[in-house]
């Protein structure tokens, strides 16, 4: 008998083996299966579904997951729903947003954007779709609405029409309560999650079931145990769907997501260190709520589940059954605790570039290990100095500080064994030798060849090859040239030896790179008991580098080029050994003629000119301060390299180090070490030499030098030992420690793929790039490190990774690179030039003896600001502005130094910030406003002065000062100047006029790898390396090479200052900014945010206002500070149009404040559309609202619509909520410390909200208080506002004025063309911006907004007129009679520099043709012809006719 429709559907649960849960049963009552069309050429199965109502999303997705899997051998399937429910269901409609978007078949690139869109929603009876633009409107309209409702109704929804609408933030209200929507702390729902593993638990006990076998308790599990048994697969090899697998690994990335459905989506990324990948789990329960919350970053979890692919990142995602924590085997050091290693050479995410942990990590890493010290030794930088400080006393580690230095000698000698012997008439022997490899004490020559000459010319040959007694390896005969053949049966090594010991009697030897080449023939002659060479012998080398310092290569190929002398068989001895002959003829000339050398000992009198340390090659030696005075020189000697001696890489000299060697410790570093270089190339004797010169000496863990071996430098494991072996026996015989260090780049091993990608990023420039596999760099435990050194026997093992390391750590004291408070300048007299401007001024405009309340805010500031010896600051910020205002550049003060009567008295700032009042000019009369009854003195009416009828002053915004100086008036007050853009300059330079050049210093600021750019690295080096990552994997490898040191740079307006009693190496090392020599300002090597409590920081900001200001000021004569601040006019600006004399339909805003600052912006002019300010204390909260972070949008916003509160009550600036509660009857502290807390989004604990609904403050404003995140100052905005009204007046009444100084101060991008022909050319450029939506560019945009005033301009009845070739400035716009005259830089592609140099060449004379304007005014073709097109040049010939008789005369 055939099966019902319903056992059919049963049937089909079975057949998935998927069964809902509980909460879900109720949704497939009734369920059965319609048909089932099956296609067979095409292989797909389409099962027609009907069901009660809609599914919820998660259910639909699981079940159509389990049918396509299960069915995956058979064919593709797709699903169709009939529902008899006629509801429309506004949350489900949301919640398949996302799938309907992407599976509606819309074959266009806006469907990405369709899918981030707001989901549609129920208004009433409609159907709303709220489009981001009008782009996207139109798609849906014209393409996608049809595809869109189809695919709602094939999963089951009711037939509804979509209503598509364009977005103007209504639904903003919906989206921010959906978001706050059953949301839970994750503190409650953690504690949930541990109730529900002890009921888990407890459940198993009751029901006997098996025991999950590695959950142990405590350990989070979802769903059934994973069994210990089951092997577990390397993500790497899961590269398609798969129905069921056991992966293992860390969580990197974890993110919840709600829907409306309430229930939730966890997604882990997790890896195993062999790929990544995406987890995925939709909640079924609260308990799964309670569960998601639980799981964490940093846990290793072990997950069963399905292998499928994501249509939404159209990538293989992991959907997890089963879901449980496990305990992963960490490294541990298990030594002894008085037994452990300390690390002496380690590198950061400091060492550009090049290494990929913080400091921080390290030092929290030895101290899990119980490694009581570790050395913090960046490639030439101390940058990671101060973290390094933090984390050492956070973790109880002791930090030794040092920097891996790149050391060279200050010139190398050109002559060696010196004598008088007169150069011209000398006989020479000049050889080559070719060897098996670089070193003189492993390697062998295998040919010697030389020429005798004298006058310049060949007299005798000596040319042998030497068999080295083994076959020659693949390297050597490609670089030489020379078979196994060539040498077979040659004479030995000694006898060769000696032969050219009697052809060099008498002679002056001469080699090129002889350094190299004397080396191996001293060793060899030591081998065989040959005297050393005694001759006088000569390095061209050297010379060259010293003769041609213009050269950059000095090849023996360059060299020959630029003598002119013919190179032929490069690379064999015989052929080298002549030319170099040639060659040093050649030069000896030149040393006579331009040095006037004529004797060997002369060649050395000129040694380390020329900035020789340039041409030096670089060893590294790792430097470690050992004392507190050691640390300041180890900052002058950094200093030094970075500043003085910087050539690709900082440079120290050993003299250099010499002269600031008191207080330091100096290792002999890694292989690129001299001492290890000279071990491996020149032998024990050399190598004995060098070492005298260091502390300690270094040895490495075996991998550390793989790259030896790989460039054939050491020939095998043996060798390397030996090595290893003689560097332990020279510190012995030196007596002098031996220290095994890790050279660690990384923390962990499998955290190397990091620095690969890092150093892959950088292609040729580094060499490591040419290995074919870097070095293991991890940072390694006392065990492995005891381990790497076995082969030394237990006894010296132990002494190098233990005994030595620590010696050296108890040389070293404790030792801080930060100062422990702020450290100000001295200005003799400062604290009663403050008090005396401060009184002078109040007495000047509030009388003698100054009112109650103003004399106790003076004396009040005044005891903060000397007490905490912050008087300074205030004088140096005053010289500066006051400086400014006499050169005639208004400044405009940021931030919260507005709060200070001080600084307002002093004339730092316009801002008052006494409650509002009334003071009279003339007899000083004043009346003040203390119980908040007006938000600001400027919104005060007009009043005469009762005593003497003249007309009153309005000020004071009511600012209370502990929101600058905090209550107790001891945080360091941060000065913020905003000085005219084109004064910035002079205001900087003006502090070192103040300070001294040694006593003043730009901020400096590292710049790290940002996420972008990682992300850019890691697909680089995908394809670089033909591989394939998958979506979890790219993200993991990004996330390891985030946050490296990659530049650095300087703060745009930051000037520290030193104290004269100090230096800057006080504080920090000093840099260029980017390494770049040539900048005007030296910068601090540390990121300033790091000394900013120790050393003073003024900020001379560049803004374009006071520009502005100073330009509207010169055009129209009018003083910025007589303009009123309540004038009608302007303020109906922030209301409507009808100020402008335009309607809002002729400048396409119902708002007339385009181009005014802080108010021109979409956003803000939406807020006053909705606000209609009236009052300056409103445009304070506006301008407020604006900067503040949830504090408009979701908050205040809402409070309004809703009719709750209106405008005045508005919480716009932190100072609000300060001032609101004091004025409910909080008390002052605590008051302050909710402004503070609220400011910072850290809300208000339940105590201090007890205390606000004890003065009665309203629900809606604690609320309100809850929400917010970030908050602006009062002041700040006070000093903006003031600015925007000064512009917005000259906009009002003088336009012309105002469009000129807009365009020629504010503007960048302009589109001439369209602004001359007029304002419906305008119109239409501006839509078809408008059109592109989120499709324009960032420079279509900002030519939008300059698009819009050119258009008001235009509705406001005057004219662009095109450039004229002898009327035009280079950049300013020209007032000409009713219209604007445009400068030559609004030419398409016309820099300013050409701008200038037309008016300069026009002002020597007239041009008479096209042809003189390119040359005279540097003009290119093309901006020749857009000024034909556009008839700037109707009166200007092609070319200069005259030219035709200049040859007749």
């Amino acid at each position: 008998m055939a099966l019902t429709k319903a056992e059919l559907f049963e049937k089909l649960l079975e057949q998935i083996k998927w069964q809902p849960n509980e909460s879900e049963q109720s949704y497939f009552e009734g369920a059965v299966i319609d048909k089932v069309v099956v296609h067979t050429k095409s292989r797909r199965w389409d099962f027609y579904i009907g069901l009660e109502a809609v599914l919820p999303y998660a259910t639909f997705i699981d079940l159509k997951n389990h049918i396509e899997l299960a069915f995956k051998e058979i064919a593709s399937v797709s699903l169709a729903f009939r529902t008899t429910s006629e509801q429309l269901e506004a949350g489900k409609l949301g919640d398949y947003w996302q799938w309907v978007a992407q599976n509606s078949g819309l074959n266009s690139p806006l469907q990405v954007s369709l899918a981030k869109n707001k989901p549609p929603y129920v208004d009433g009876k409609r159907v709303v779709l709220l489009a981001e633009n009008e782009l996207l409107q139109n798609f849906l309209k014209n393409e996608a609405l049809g595809k869109i409702e189809a695919t709602y109704q094939n999963l089951g929804f009711p037939k509804f029409n979509l209503n598509v609408l364009l977005d103007e933030t209504k639904s903003q209200a919906k989206i921010e309560e959906f978001k706050q929507k059953q949301a839970l702390s994750d503190a409650e729902l953690t504690k949930r999650a541990v109730e529900a593993i002890q009921k888990q638990n407890a459940k198993k006990k009751q029901t006997k079931q098996e025991p999950a076998p590695v959950t142990g308790e405590g350990l989070l599990l979802m769903g059934k145990a994973i069994s210990s048994d089951l092997p577990i697969r390397p993500m790497v090899e899961i590269t398609e769907e798969e129905r069921s697998v056991v992966i293992e690994g860390y969580v990197f990335d974890k993110e919840v997501r709600e829907f409306k459905s309430e229930r939730q989506l966890l997604t882990l990324k997790v890896t195993d260190y062999t790929s990544s990948f995406i987890v995925k789990k939709f909640s079924r329960t609260d308990e799964d709520k309670a569960f998601f919350a639980a799981f964490k970053t940093g846990m290793w979890v072990r997950i069963r589940g399905s292998v499928q692919e994501d249509s939404f990142i159209h990538d293989l995602t992991v959907n997890a059954y089963d879901l449980q924590e496990v305990k992963h085997a960490k490294r541990v050091d298990s030594a002894p605790a008085d037994e452990k290693r300390a690390e002496l050479h380690l590198h950061s995410n400091m060492s550009m570039m090049d290494a990929t942990n913080s400091i921080s990590d390290y030092v929290a890493q030895a101290a899990k290990w119980g490694q009581k010290a570790i050395a913090i030794t960046d490639h030439g930088t101390l940058q990671a100095f101060p973290e390094a400080h933090s984390a050492g006393q956070k973790h109880g580690v002791k930090i030794l500080y040092g920097v891996e230095a790149n050391l060279v000698e200050d010139g190398t000698p050109i002559a060696y064994n010196e004598a008088k012997v007169d150069l011209k008439s000398a006989t020479y022997v000049i050889f080559d030798t070719e060897t098996t490899g670089l070193s003189a004490n492993y390697d062998k020559v295998i040919e010697l060849a030389a020429v005798k000459m004298k006058d310049g010319e060949v007299i005798d040959r000596f040319e042998e090859f030497i068999d080295p007694g083994h076959p020659l390896s693949k390297t050597t005969i490609e670089l030489t040239s020379i078979t196994d053949e060539m040498v077979k049966g040659s004479k030995t090594e000694e006898e060769v030896f000696k032969l050219f010991q009697t052809f060099c009697e008498g002679c002056v030897i001469v080699g090129h790179n002889a350094t190299f080449d004397v080396d191996f023939m001293n060793t060899g002659y030591s081998r065989h008991h040959l005297p050393e060479i005694s001759q006088p012998w000569i390095d061209t080398l050297p010379l060259g580098r010293f003769l041609y310092p213009e050269m950059k290569r000095f090849t023996l190929d360059t060299l020959a080029r630029k003598l002119n002398v013919q190179l032929e068989h490069h690379h064999r001895a015989i052929y080298d050994a002549e030319a170099t002959g040639y060659i040093y003829y050649a030069m000896l000339k030149d040393a006579e003629a331009n040095y006037d050398i004529k004797f060997h000992d002369q060649l050395n009198d000129h040694m380390g000119e020329h900035d020789a340390y340039k041409n030096e090659h670089p060893f590294h030696a790792t430097i470690i301060a050992k004392t507190q005075a050691g640390l300041k020189n180890l900052f002058k000697l950094a200093s030094e390299g970075m500043t003085q001696y910087f050539y690709r890489v900082p440079r120290i000299p050993r003299s250099v180090l010499a002269k600031y060697r008191e207080g330091l410790i100096v290792g002999s570093a890694c292989a690129d070490g001299e001492v290890f270089t000279a071990m491996m190339q020149k032998g024990y004797a050399i190598a004995r030499q060098k070492a005298q010169a260091y502390d300690y000496l270094e040895i490495q863990p075996k991998a550390l030098y793989e790259p030896l071996l790989e460039k054939e430098l050491v020939k095998d494991n043996a060798q390397l030992e030996e090595i290893i072996q003689n560097m332990v026996k020279l510190g012995h015989e030196l007596n002098i420690p031996v220290v095994a260090s890790g050279d660690v780049h990384f923390l962990n091993p499998e955290d190397a793929i990091y620095r690969k990608i890092l150093i892959h990023s950088q292609g040729g420039a580094n060499r490591l790039n040419r290995l074919k596999k870097l070095p293991d760099a991890h940072f390694r435990t006392t065990d492995e490190m005891l381990a790497d050194f076995a082969f030394l026997g237990e006894e010296l093992a132990k002494e190098v990774v233990v005994t030595a390391p620590n010696e050296v750590v108890s040389w070293c004291e404790e030792i801080s690179p930060v100062k422990d408070k702020l450290y100000t300048p001295n200005m003799p007299g400062a604290n009663e030039q403050i008090r005396d401007l401060t009184i002078n001024k109040a007495k000047e405009l509030y009388g003698d003896p100054l009112p109650d309340l103003v004399q106790a805010r003076v004396d009040k500031e005044l005891k903060s600001i000397i007490g905490n010896g912050f008087a300074v600051i205030y004088l140096i910020s005053q010289k500066l502005v006051y400086k400014s205002n006499k050169d005639g550049y208004l400044v405009g003060s940021r931030g919260s130094v507005g709060s200070s009567l001080v600084a307002t008295m002093t004339g730092i700032t316009e801002v008052n910030p006494l409650p509002p009042h009334y003071r009279c000019p003339n007899c000083q009369y004043s009346e003040f406003y203390t119980k908040g009854e007006y938000g600001s003195g400027y919104d005060l009416p007009d009043k005469n002065c009762p005593n003497c009828q003249t007309l009153l002053v309005k000020d004071g915004q009511d600012i209370p000062f502990e929101t600058f100086l905090g209550f107790k008036g001891n945080k360091v007050p941060d000065i913020d100047l905003n000085f005219s853009g084109d004064y910035q300059p002079i205001a900087h330079n003006y502090t070192k006029v103040l300070f001294g050049e040694n006593n003043v210093y730009r901020a400096g600021t590292i710049g790290t790898v940002a996420d972008k750019t990682a992300y850019g690295y890691v697909k680089a080096y995908e394809r670089d390396t033909e591989q394939v990552f998958n979506t979890a994997e790219v993200d993991r490898l990004a996330k390891g090479a985030t946050g490296v040191k990659r530049t650095t740079g300087q703060h745009p307006a930051g000037i520290l200052v030193v104290p004269d009693t100090m230096e800057i190496y006080d504080f920090t090392p000093i840099q260029y900014p980017a390494d770049d020599l040539t900048a005007a300002w030296r910068t601090t090597h540390f990121d300033f945010h790091s000394i900013h409590d120790n050393i003073l920081k003024l900020d001379i900001l560049g803004h374009d206002d006071p520009t502005m200001i100073r330009m509207l000021q010169d055009l129209s004569g009018i003083d910025p500070k007589t303009i009123p601040t309540d004038d009608p006019g302007v303020m109906a600006l922030f209301s409507g149009t009808e100020s402008l004399g335009v309607t809002p339909e002729q400048i396409q805003s119902k708002i007339g404040t385009l181009g005014v600052p802080e108010f021109g912006t979409r956003f803000v002019r939406g807020m006053l559309e909705e606000t209609h300010p009236a009052t300056f204390a409103e445009l304070l909260k506006i301008s407020g609202l604006s900067h503040g972070t949830d504090v408009w949008l979701g908050n205040a916003e809402e409070l309004i619509k809703s009719g709750t509160i209106t405008m005045a009550k508005v919480i716009g600036c932190r100072d609000d909520i300060m001032m609101d509660l004091i004025h409910y009857g909080v008390e002052s502290d605590i008051a302050f410390k909710i402004m503070e807390s609220v400011r910072k989004g850290k809300g208000i604990p339940d105590d201090w909200q007890a205390q606000m609904r004890e003065a009665n403050v309203e629900e809606w404003y604690i609320g309100a208080c809850l929400k917010i995140k970030y908050m602006f100052p009062k002041a700040h905005a006070a000093a903006y506002v003031l600015m925007a009204l000064r512009i917005a007046y000259f906009k009002v009444y003088f336009p012309l004025v105002y469009y000129s100084a807009y365009f020629s101060v504010r503007a960048d991008d302009f589109d001439l063309v369209a602004m001359v022909h007029g304002k419906e050319t305008v119109k239409a450029r501006m839509k078809e911006i408008n059109d592109k939506g989120n499709e324009a560019s960032a420079k279509e945009k900002n030519l939008l907004t300059v698009l819009e005033l050119a258009n008001e301009m235009l509705e406001r009845g005057h004219k662009f007129k095109m450039v004229d070739l002898k009327r035009s400035a280079a950049s300013d716009w020209l007032i000409d009679g009713d219209d604007l005259l445009a400068p030559f830089t609004a030419i398409p592609g016309l820099g300013l520099n050409v701008a200038k140099q037309i008016v300069a060449a026009r002002e020597e004379g007239e041009f008479l043709s096209k042809e003189d304007l390119s040359k005279r005014g540097k003009v290119s073709s093309s901006l020749i012809e857009f000024m034909t097109v556009n008839n700037v040049l109707d009166d200007l010939p092609d070319s200069n006719q005259l030219d035709l008789f200049e040859n007749l005369f």
